[in-house]
């Protein structure tokens, strides 16, 4: 069973030829909490070549805290950050794993840039946290 989902309007839609990500991570780099409103993003990581989206897309580049160039991608209709691309890994897709239609497939396996995280953060002890960077997932 493909994995489906999109933005909260609607207008962008992707599938996912997979059962599921080849790993999740909460981030709590300062991108990520600009991207969240506050909090970490939760993002689930995907072979490229198994997705597909319809709908228009907005991108905003920019150079994430790693030193990696991203594509992130949202609609430009709603504003849903929905996917992003990290040059240095030009084989998978990351997606935010609140606009997958079961948010239940991204349950983090690990908290990274923890250093980053405001003192207010809340991280779950049973999840392995990093510091910054750490290799990347599969």
């Amino acid at each position: 069973m493909p994995v489906t989902g999109g933005c909260l309007c609607k207008k962008v839609r992707y599938q996912i030829a997979a059962e599921r990500p080849l790993g999740v991570r909460q981030c709590w780099c300062r991108l990520c909490q600009y991207l969240s409103a506050g909090g970490g993003t939760v993002n689930a990581v995907f072979r490229k070549d198994v997705f597909t989206a319809t709908g228009e897309t907005a991108v905003y580049t920019s150079v994430a805290d790693s030193g990696a160039t991203m594509h992130r991608r949202f609609c430009p209709a709603c504003g849903t950050p929905l996917f992003s691309e990290a040059e240095p890994r030009p084989n998978v897709i990351i997606v935010r794993v609140g606009t997958l239609d079961d948010p239940e497939l991204g349950k983090p396996e690990a908290a990274i840039w923890t250093r980053s995280a405001p003192k207010w953060a809340c991280f779950d002890p049973a999840l392995p946290r990093a510091e910054g960077q750490p290799a990347p997932t599969k």
